[in-house]
């Protein structure tokens, strides 16, 4: 069973980069036809797609985060991690790491999520 699980620092100073890691236990993420994503929710707000990682390697962005968000991988541990820069209080959020399966055409599987906030 594919379970996935977020790692990073829990608070960030403003204008700092925000890095999370996501470590998938029980698969890879080179398996064809999944693909990798990070997606967040602020304090009261919805869910917010930030960006993905196919399994070979392509990246995708949401526009309006695209020119502070990066998201790479290591797949030699099963790890894909999210790097945000310049960080403001806006980003403040719940932070999930969620695989979505191309044959179902969901987010089929989610981390528990990671509290990050940002505050001096």
């Amino acid at each position: 069973q594919v379970q996935l699980q977020e790692s990073g620092p829990g608070l960030v100073k403003p204008s700092q980069a925000l890095s999370l890691t996501c470590t998938v236990f029980g698969g890879s993420i080179t398996t064809s036809g999944y693909g990798w994503n990070w997606i967040r929710q602020p304090p009261g707000k919805g869910l917010e797609w930030m960006g993905a990682i196919g399994y070979n390697g392509r990246t995708y962005y949401s526009p309006s985060l695209k020119s502070h968000i990066s998201i790479s991988r290591d797949t030699s541990k099963s790890q894909f991690f999210l790097q945000l820069t310049s960080v403001t209080p806006e980003d403040t959020a719940v932070y999930y790491c969620v695989r979505f399966t191309g044959t179902k055409r969901n987010f089929e599987i989610w981390g528990q999520g990671t509290l990050v906030t940002v505050s001096s």
